[in-house]
């Protein structure tokens, strides 16, 4: 067990995370006394102790590049930062450049995106925007590694229609509170959304665009298809009849074997199916997410993979680490840091050769290697719904179960989750994820935005 006295409760959770990054098998506890340390003399005491550097040196949170964002809006230049980012934060010098240079590509994404929208140097005004996340959370199967609500199809199969007859209640509820506001970006997630018939998926998207989408208009539309035993002509067609701009693939690995290990009935074949048949359907912006770090995988099988993806010629790669939740039936994290490194740089270096760019990034618990998680895209295919949502720039109105409702405002208001009388411009509220309770209390989770919204008088 790995004891640690910090200097104030406030940063018990720092001293927490900073620890278990050091020592991920162990262990941690935490208490707070007026001589205790700060989280900086934690993070030197344990590399001193350990020997080691942590690639992102004291960072615990899930989004590295919020400090490298207000630092590109300050006017400060790539070497500066990196200077301050390891002085400050100890990041190494490679994630320091990586960070600002996906701050540096976001920050000119954003502005463009926001001049489009609304006008000539609207950049400040992007808090008068939102974009609409809708959760499906049903998949063929659940992957060992996965944590995230979701059921396997097969076991909700009698309540799919009730569950959509509740998101589209939510939506029409949701469009009610933010019509004021200019939509930017549309994201179904899950799960996986085409575990849906091609009918249902049909009701979903025809209902957003009815009360979403303006006529004529070029808003952002991805629809996650991330497996591709869901995949069929027909529902690939239905999405892009309602306008879906970018869908995802995501094989996670071309290994066969460890494709079984983790849980998923279908070959690496079927991954390339499902590729071709979806530039057939005419789908030219496609999004393919692995995983670095699973089971019995190194960097043969890394390359291997991302050869084999290569050749499909996506136009987003999205590189994960692997990451190990308490609620995942994989029990740990089996691959060695200096192993998912090597893996990690691999993908970079295939991401460069398709001439790809890193536009964001974000980090997880229980990461494997205290490393990242990284998108690269084709210039111009970039998925700006992934940016708005890490860079909290902007209002994400979440519907489903286990959806997540934020609220960034111009102005602070008392934060309704502090005793304290603290501010904060963000405003949070996240729908049931246990999907029977969702459906039982839909009429509650729309309660749930309503009093965000009574919260902020300007109606964000």
């Amino acid at each position: 067990m790995i004891q640690i006295t910090t200097d104030s409760q406030k940063n018990t959770y720092t001293a927490y995370n900073i620890g278990k990054a050091f020592y991920p098998e162990e262990e941690v506890k935490v208490n707070f006394a007026e001589d205790g340390y700060k989280p900086a003399d934690v993070y030197l005491m344990l590399q001193k102790e350990t020997g080691r550097d942590l690639p992102w040196g004291m960072l615990t949170g899930v989004r590295p590049t919020k400090l490298s964002m207000e630092k590109v809006q300050e006017g400060m230049g790539r070497e500066e930062f990196i200077r301050w980012f390891r002085e400050n934060r100890f990041v190494s010098e490679e994630k320091a450049g990586l960070a600002y240079d996906v701050a540096k590509r976001e920050w000119k994404l954003v502005k463009d995106l926001a001049e489009k929208v609304l006008g000539a140097d609207s950049s400040d005004k992007i808090t008068d925007t939102y974009s609409l996340y809708v959760n499906i959370p049903f998949c063929p199967t659940i992957c060992t590694y996965c944590s995230f609500s979701s059921g396997a199809i097969a076991d909700y199969v009698n309540v799919i229609d009730d569950y959509l007859d509740c998101v589209i209640k939510e939506l029409d509820a949701t469009a009610a509170l933010c019509k004021e506001k200019k939509l930017l970006t549309i994201y179904i997630g899950g799960g996986t959304p085409t575990t849906l018939t091609a009918a249902q998926l049909e009701r979903l998207l025809k209902h957003i665009n009815e009360v979403f989408i303006p006529r004529n208009s070029q808003i952002e539309f991805t629809l996650e298809a991330g497996r591709p035993d869901t995949i069929t002509k027909e529902k690939l067609e239905v999405a892009k009849k309602y306008g879906v701009t970018r869908i995802s693939i995501n094989p996670q690995t071309m290994q066969d074997e460890t494709l079984k290990r983790i849980g998923r009935k279908h070959e690496a074949g079927k991954i390339k199916e499902a590729m071709e048949l979806a530039r057939a359907c005419g789908f030219d912006n496609i999004n393919m997410d692995l995983i670095m770090g699973l089971p019995q995988e190194g960097p043969e099988e890394a390359k291997d993979t991302l050869e084999k993806v290569a050749a499909m010629k996506p136009d987003c790669l999205t590189v994960h680490s692997l990451s190990i939740k308490r609620t995942a039936e994989m029990a740990k994290q089996t691959t060695a840091a200096e192993t998912v490194e090597e893996m990690l740089k691999l993908g970079a270096e295939t991401a460069k050769a398709m001439d790809m760019e890193p536009y964001y990034l974000y980090r997880q618990k229980g990461i494997a290697g205290n490393f990242e998680n990284t998108g690269y895209a084709t210039p111009g295919k970039e998925c700006l719904y992934n940016i708005l949502i890490m860079e909290e720039i902007h209002s994400i109105l979440a519907v489903g179960a286990g959806a997540s409702t934020k609220l960034v405002l111009k102005h602070a208001v008392p934060n309704p989750n502090r005793g304290n009388h603290a501010l904060t411009k963000i405003l949070r509220c996240e729908n049931v994820s246990n999907i029977s309770e969702y459906i039982a209390r839909i009429d509650e989770m729309i309660e749930r935005k309503e009093n965000l919204y009574l919260i902020d008088n300007t109606k964000v």
